[in-house]
């Protein structure tokens, strides 16, 4: 439907009742006129001495005929505004020559009207109008009730919708999911074809289970599923069929199956399926009626009596824990699929596909770009490159450089700059020695995680950050990478010791790390001197709250003897870092000095400067790119440029180039 009549419709709804309103508060006045008039009834004799007196102000005469008689109404002199007489007489010719020769004579005021009845028109106009007027008012509140019922009505219904999608979504839009798409793949071989598989005797799973992160791409792969089978697919949210009242879910449940058998075969697809699907009879107060009958209603539907030929439900979920034991069982959803964060080939395909309709400029690859960006799912390799996209713009650039790249990636891990924050110099030496620190464990340690930016622009909470990625992904890691990546979260703050003798707070989420790997080492591992055991698992009561009911498969003695391997490893690691930088501290004073006059230092910087000691074309000071931000602002200041301390290096670079230009 047209939005023009839709919104056309909308106001007209809008304007009944403030219509209604007026029409009550004119009958309301039209009454409390009468009310305030006075009206004085005349008899014949009365009327006939004030006719004669020559009283009569005014005089309206109106005919009678089914009765005979002559109304007159009108004002005597000496009558107030809203004073008034009414007579009624006999019809006779006698009477209406005395009060026209009267009014005559006495010069008042004298209308004669025919008979109102004689007009079929006012008569209709009189009698039928006002119960035609309360029938269409009745008729409209009528209406209006039964439209509100009729939703009543219809609350049990599913509110699954139909997709009717005319660019459909195929396996040519999912990257990055080769061996998940392989697993699906046989449900559209089924759909297209089922007899094929029926002839060998072979059961379809009635369903498949998505679970993995967040943003990995378990939704885009259900669709891809309905896209390439060609046919009709329901999608619902699990809180969809939850409401406050008990039967409603069970009820939704129903008319959804009923809906999709009617269309079979079809897929359904449920997301976030464990608003819906969690285990029955846990938490404090007991169960949740409405959920759990809306649960009992989805086992009988999956795998009851009833048959559901040709319906294959697709589930997504982040949170498989949850879930009930009889949702997970065979004849349910046979089919579980994990669905993990894409690794460094599965991340340039997703950047393909992403890019497909984004101007990148010469030299930028895809390959280097999935390298950097370790522990990223395909809605933020997505979310990446649309940021980088929106920069651009905002910068005036025809194709997206590195530059925006660089600073899309900051800006989705740490937050947009904040270039506005002012800190003393003395807090700057700080943070740059900080991050300093952490760069030179990352370059002496083989097995510490490779140094790719370093920078003491402040983001977010932090002062600074150093993104350290894993030179390599790995499937497991060993006890010499978990201890060099605890010294590595360490370097930071045994820069500050050894440079100012003195400790800041700004190493607390290095040491959040640092504690939470060393425990997992200790308790879940095995890799401490108190031997292969696992003292503790990662999942605790999921109704609870993590750790509120965790339990514990150790003695108090075993306790102090987990926290002495914690600090031993944590106090190991330190002396580890402070004998490294201690050795380095020219390259760490290097490092330090040229972050405070660059601010932001890369990969291939940093490796060009521990090598040459200098940062690379430093002596060819006319490229703006290669000077300082604090050159930067000297030469915009002199410039006339405004608001340039505000400015990112990438914005001073473009506002004195235009300038130059």
């Amino acid at each position: 439907m047209n939005k023009n009549v839709v919104n056309k419709k909308n106001v007209k709804r809008g304007l009944v009742p403030y219509l209604f309103m007026f029409l009550i508060m004119l009958g309301i006045f039209y009454v409390a006129n009468i009310m305030n008039t006075k009206i004085n009834d005349l008899t014949y004799n009365e009327f006939m001495t004030e006719l004669n007196d020559g009283t009569i102000k005014d005089a309206t005469i109106t005919t009678r005929g089914s009765a005979g008689t002559y109304e007159v109404t009108g004002k005597l002199k000496g009558y107030k505004k809203n004073e008034s007489f009414f007579a009624r007489l006999p019809k006779s010719e006698e009477v209406m020559k005395k009060i026209v020769d009267a009014g005559e004579t006495q010069e008042f005021k004298l209308e004669v009207e025919p008979d109102p009845e004689s007009s079929t028109f006012l008569m209709v106009l009189v009698n039928v109008l006002p119960f035609v007027l309360l029938i269409a008012i009745a008729f409209f509140f009528f209406n209006r009730q039964m439209a509100g019922n009729k939703s009543s009505l219809d609350f049990g219904k599913s509110k699954a919708k139909l997709s009717n999608e005319k660019n459909k979504v195929t396996f040519k839009d999912v990257a990055g999911l080769k061996e998940e798409k392989e697993e699906v793949a046989e449900l559209i071989d089924f759909l297209k074809n089922p007899k094929k598989f029926q002839k060998l005797g072979a059961r379809i799973p009635k369903g498949v289970l998505l679970f993995g992160p967040p943003g990995t791409g378990k939704t885009l792969l259900a669709r891809a599923v309905a896209g390439e089978a060609n046919v009709p697919f329901y999608f619902i949210s699990g809180s969809d069929f939850v409401e406050l009242f008990v039967g409603v879910g069970a009820s939704r449940v129903r008319d959804m199956f009923q809906q999709a058998k009617r269309n079979a075969p079809c897929l359904i697809f449920i997301d976030e399926i464990d608003a819906v699907g969690r285990q029955r009879g846990t938490g404090l107060g007991g169960g949740h009626d409405e959920r759990e009958q809306t649960l009992n209603q989805l086992l009988t539907e999956m795998d009851g009596f009833g048959e559901n030929e040709g319906i294959i439900i697709i589930a997504a979920t982040n949170r498989p824990d949850v879930l009930d034991p009889a949702l997970l069982r065979p004849g349910r959803f046979d089919r579980q699929v994990t669905v993990n964060l894409p690794d460094v080939k599965g991340r340039e395909e997703i950047l393909e596909v992403h890019a497909k309709n984004k101007k990148l400029a010469e030299g930028i690859t895809l390959k280097n770009l999935a390298k950097r960006t370790p522990g990223f799912s395909g809605a933020d390799l997505e979310n990446l490159l649309n940021e980088a996209a929106l920069l651009t713009v905002r910068r005036n650039k025809d194709a997206i450089t590195m530059s925006e790249i660089d600073e899309a990636t900051d800006r989705v891990l740490m937050g947009p700059a904040k270039t506005s924050r002012k800190y003393s110099e003395n807090d700057r030496k700080l943070v740059a020695y900080h991050e300093a620190g952490h760069a030179v464990i990352g370059l002496k340690l083989d097995n510490a995680n490779d140094v790719q930016k370093v920078t003491i622009i402040p983001r977010g909470s932090a002062g600074g950050y150093n993104m350290m990625v894993p030179s390599e992904e790995k499937l497991c890691s060993t006890k010499t990478d978990l201890l060099e990546e605890i010294t590595g979260l360490l370097g930071g703050r045994t820069a500050e010791e050894i440079t100012f003798g003195e400790i800041t707070t700004g190493a607390h989420n290095d040491f959040e790390k640092a504690t939470k790997i060393a425990r997992a080492m200790v308790t879940e591992y095995g890799m401490s001197d108190l031997g292969p055991l696992q003292f503790e698992q990662q999942e605790g009561s999921v109704f609870l709250g993590r750790d509120y009911n965790k339990s514990q498969h150790f003695s108090n003695e075993v306790a102090n003897e987990i926290d002495m391997e914690m600090r031993k490893i944590i106090n190991n690691c330190h002396e580890h870092a402070k004998e490294i930088i201690t050795k380095n501290k020219k390259l760490l004073k290097l490092i330090a000095e040229t972050l405070l006059e660059y601010e932001t230092l890369t990969k291939e910087q940093i490796d060009y400067l521990v090598e040459n000691g200098k940062m690379p074309d430093e002596e060819n000071e006319k490229s703006l790119e290669k000077l300082s931000i604090t050159k930067l602002k000297e030469l915009a200041k002199e410039k006339g440029i405004k608001n340039y301390s505000k400015m990112s290096k990438a914005e001073l670079v473009e506002e004195l180039g235009k300038l130059e230009k």
